[in-house]
C-alpha cells in the first residue's frame, strides 16, 4: 500500500424498506477492485425493514422500572431488553448489553437516531454478515467489480472516552491480521499482536461519514485486504473474555 483514500458516497437518498442499498451506491459511485464500500448499519437495517415504532411496543414491568430511574421511555428501554441475550451491566441512564450476535454494547444497538420518523427506533440487522454479503453480491453484479463490504456501528470502549464506528458485519475482507510468529525491524518475534482491520477500515470511514451529515456510505480505497473473514470473528471467544 502507498496511499490510503477515504472516498465519502454522497447523495444517497433516505433508506427506506425494501430500497435497494447496492443499486442506489452503485448508481452513486464509480468503484475500483479492491475497494472496500463500508455502509452505516442504519442504512442496511432500514432496508431490510428493521425499524420499531414506539407506539407499537407494551412496555413490562421491569422496563418500568428500569426507565424510572432516568425518565426515558419505557418503551424504548423495553425494545433494548427484548433485543438483548443478556444485559452485562446497567447503571441509567446507560444499559449495556450482549446482543444475539455476540456484541456487547450500548442499549443492544438499539438507537433513535437517524430513524425514519420521529417515535420510531433502528435495530441491528439480523444477521449483519448476510447483510455484507447481499450487498457485495448485489455490487459485484452491478459494477462487475470485486470488493469487500463492511456493516459498521458505533461503540464505545471500556477504557476509553468516546465512540468509534467498528465492523459488525464483514463480506470479501480478511478482518483480522494475525502477525504470530512474525518479526520486527530489530528482530523481536511477536507473540500476541492480531490486528483487527475490519474495525479499523470502519473507523476510518466514520471520519467522512459522520453522524448528521446524511452520509451513509463510503468507499475505502489502496488497501489490499480481500479474504473472506466475517464480523462474527471479531467478538471475544466467551473462554477469553476477561470480563465475562
Amino acid at each position: 500500500m502507498t496511499e490510503l483514500r477515504v472516498i465519502p458516497v454522497r447523495g444517497l437518498p433516505e433508506i427506506r424498506e425494501g430500497d435497494d442499498v447496492a443499486e442506489l451506491i452503485a448508481s452513486a459511485a464509480v468503484l475500483d477492485d479492491g475497494d472496500v464500500v463500508v455502509v452505516a448499519h442504519k442504512a442496511v437495517s432500514k432496508a431490510e425493514g428493521r425499524v420499531v415504532r414506539l407506539a407499537e411496543i407494551d412496555a413490562s414491568d421491569l422496563a418500568a422500572r428500569i426507565a424510572a430511574g432516568d425518565g426515558r421511555d419505557p418503551r424504548q428501554i423495553e425494545t433494548v431488553l427484548r433485543e438483548s441475550a443478556r444485559i452485562v451491566r446497567m447503571r441509567p441512564p446507560l444499559v449495556i448489553a450482549e446482543t444475539r450476535h455476540g456484541f456487547v454494547c450500548a442499549s443492544a444497538g438499539v438507537d433513535a437516531s437517524n430513524a425514519p420518523e420521529a417515535g420510531s427506533l433502528v435495530l441491528l440487522p439480523l444477521d449483519p454478515d448476510a447483510s455484507a454479503e447481499r450487498l457485495r453480491a448485489g455490487l459485484r453484479e452491478r459494477t462487475g467489480r470485486e470488493i469487500g463490504v463492511i456493516v459498521s456501528d458505533s461503540f464505545g470502549r471500556a477504557w476509553r472516552q468516546g465512540t468509534t464506528d467498528v465492523a459488525i458485519g464483514a463480506a470479501g475482507v480478511r478482518v483480522l491480521l494475525d502477525l504470530d510468529g512474525r518479526r520486527d525491524p530489530v528482530g523481536y518475534e511477536l507473540h500476541a499482536t492480531t490486528i483487527a482491520v475490519a474495525d479499523e477500515i470502519a473507523g476510518a470511514a466514520e471520519l467522512v461519514m459522520g453522524k448528521l451529515e446524511g452520509v451513509p456510505a463510503a468507499i475505502v480505497r489502496g488497501l489490499e485486504v480481500a479474504g473472506t473473514g466475517a464480523a462474527r470473528d471479531l467478538v471475544m471467544p466467551a473462554e477469553r473474555d476477561l470480563f465475562r
